[in-house]
C-alpha cells in the first residue's frame, strides 16, 4: 500500500496537484488580464499586447510557485483599481482629485503610496535589528519587521501601478510604464530586493538576515527621498524618444532583478563575514565592518557635492550621522548578531543562489538591451560607458560563478568577491550617471 501510494504521488502531474484555490487564482488572473486588454488595449501596440498576454501565465505560475505572491497580487490589483476609481470624476480621470479625495491624498496616489513605502521600509529595518538584539522578544520583533516589509512591497507596487495610470491622464503621448528614470527604478529596486529576500526568508526559515538586506533597501530609500526633494523627481515627465519603446518594458525589469539580487548577495556576504569574525578582537582583522563604514559614509559625501540646496546638504549630513551610528552598533554588537545568524553553509548557499538568479536575468537584460540599441541607434554595441560597465558587471559575476562551479570557490573569498561585486554594480548603476556621460544619460543627478 505504501509503495503504491508513493508511486502515485511521484507520478502525479503538475496540474493534477493544483487545488481549487490554485484554479480560482488562475481564473482571477486571466479575468484581470483580459479586462486590462479590453480596457487599455487602445493604448497598446501589438508588442505590448503580446507582453500583457504573456504575463498572464507568468503571473499564474508565480502564484502557484510561491503562494504569498497571490495575496500580494490581489491586494495590489484591488488597491490600484480603487485608486483609479477615486480619480474618476464624471466618468473621466481627474488628477486634481489627488489633493481633495482623502484616500488619494493620504494613501493611494502614487506619491503617497511611495512615501508610505519609504517609511515602512525604514520601520522594517528597525524591527529586524531590534529583533536581532532582543533576547526574549527577538523572533516576534523580526516577524513584525517581515510583515511590514510585505506591506511596503505592496505599497511600492500600488504606487507604481497608479503612477502608470496618472501618466496617461496627463496626456496619452506622455503615458508610459514607470521604469524610465532614477526615481522610478529606485522604487523598483527597493521592492524587488525586498521580495527576493522575503522568498529566501521563507525558504530557509530564518529572519536573521532581514536587518542586513533591509540596510541596502533603506539606503536606496534614503537616496530616493533626497532625489525627490532636491530634484523634484516624483514629477512625471515625457519619455525621451529613445526610451519610447516596448523594449523598455522587458529590459529594465530584467536588469533590476539582477541589481536587486546582486545587492542581496552582497549583504548576505557581509553577514557571512560578520559571523566568521565575530570573536575577533584585533581591529585590523575587522575589515568587513570598516568597509561597510566607508561605503555608508562615503555615499552622503558624494551626493552632498551634488546637492543644489542647503536642505539637500543638511539631509546628507544627517544620513552620515545615522550611518556612523549603524556601523558603531554593528561593531559593538557583532557577537550577539553572529549568534542569531544561520550557519555559514546556509549563508553561502543564499549568496550563491542570489548571484545565480541575478546573473541569469542580467544576461537576459544585456541581450535585450543590445536588441533595443540596434533598433534605437542602429547598432548592437557602441562601447557607451553604461554598456561598458554593464559588461564589467557581467564578467565579474560570470567569473564568480565559474570559480564556484569549476573550482569550488567557497567561504571568505567568495564573500569578499560578492561585496566587491556590489561596489562594481553600484558604479554601473549610479556612478556612470554621476561621473560619465553617454547615450544612457537619462537619469542624471
Amino acid at each position: 500500500m505504501n509503495t503504491a501510494t508513493t508511486t502515485l504521488t511521484l507520478n502525479e502531474g503538475y496540474f493534477a496537484r493544483r487545488n481549487w484555490l490554485d484554479w480560482l487564482f488562475a481564473a482571477l488572473v486571466l479575468a484581470g488580464g483580459l479586462f486590462a486588454l479590453q480596457r487599455y488595449g487602445a493604448h497598446m501596440d501589438v508588442y505590448e499586447k503580446g507582453i500583457l498576454l504573456g504575463s498572464i501565465p507568468g503571473a499564474i505560475w508565480l502564484g502557484w510557485f510561491w503562494r504569498p505572491l497571490r495575496l500580494l497580487m490581489l491586494a495590489v490589483a484591488g488597491c490600484s483599481l480603487l485608486a483609479i476609481g477615486l480619480y474618476q470624476n464624471n466618468g473621466a480621470g481627474d488628477l486634481a482629485r489627488a489633493e481633495t479625495v482623502f484616500g488619494l491624498k493620504y494613501f493611494l496616489s502614487s506619491q503617497s503610496a511611495i512615501l508610505w513605502m519609504s517609511m515602512l521600509f525604514f520601520m522594517s529595518t528597525a524591527f529586524y535589528w531590534i529583533g536581532m538584539f532582543s533576547r526574549g522578544q527577538g523572533p516576534a520583533m523580526m516577524r513584525i519587521g517581515s510583515r511590514i516589509a510585505w506591506v511596503a512591497v505592496a505599497l511600492a507596487l500600488i504606487g507604481t501601478m497608479v503612477r502608470w495610470y496618472e501618466s496617461y491622464q496627463i496626456g496619452p503621448d506622455i503615458g508610459h510604464i514607470p521604469v524610465s528614470n532614477l526615481y522610478e527604478v529606485f522604487v523598483m529596486f527597493c521592492w524587488m530586493t525586498a521580495v527576493f529576500y522575503l522568498y529566501y526568508e521563507e525558504q530557509y526559515a530564518t529572519r536573521a538576515l532581514g536587518g542586513f538586506v533591509m540596510l541596502v533597501v533603506s539606503a536606496a530609500v534614503g537616496f530616493l527621498l533626497w532625489y525627490t526633494v532636491v530634484r523634484e523627481a516624483h514629477e512625471i515627465q515625457p519619455l525621451v524618444p529613445a526610451l519610447n519603446s516596448w523594449w523598455m518594458k522587458l529590459h529594465v525589469p530584467a536588469n533590476f532583478i539582477g541589481y536587486g539580487t546582486f545587492a542581496l548577495s552582497a549583504m548576505v556576504a557581509f553577514a557571512y563575514l560578520i559571523k566568521q569574525q565575530a570573536q575577533e578582537t584585533r581591529w585590523y582583522k575587522l575589515a568587513p565592518l570598516w568597509l561597510l563604514g566607508v561605503v555608508l559614509c562615503f555615499e552622503p559625501i558624494v551626493f552632498r557635492q551634488g546637492a543644489t540646496a542647503e536642505a539637500g546638504s543638511s539631509y546628507w549630513m544627517v544620513y552620515f550621522g545615522v550611518s556612523a551610528l549603524i556601523v558603531a552598533g554593528i561593531l559593538l554588537g557583532r557577537r550577539r548578531i553572529a549568534e542569531g545568524l544561520p550557519a555559514l553553509q546556509v549563508l553561502d548557499d543564499v549568496m550563491y543562489k542570489s548571484i545565480a538568479v541575478g546573473f541569469a536575468f542580467f544576461t537576459i537584460a544585456t541581450v535585450l538591451g543590445a536588441l533595443w540599441a540596434a533598433e534605437a541607434w542602429g547598432g548592437y554595441w557602441s562601447w557607451d560607458p553604461k554598456e561598458t560597465w554593464a559588461l564589467i558587471v557581467w564578467l565579474n559575476y560570470a567569473a564568480w560563478l565559474h570559480m564556484r562551479l569549476m573550482k569550488g570557490l567557497r567561504g571568505t573569498m567568495s564573500a569578499w568577491w560578492a561585496l566587491v561585486g556590489l561596489a562594481v554594480t553600484t558604479f554601473a548603476f549610479l556612478g556612470v550617471n554621476m561621473f560619465l556621460s553617454g547615450l544612457h544619460s537619462y537619469g542624471t543627478l
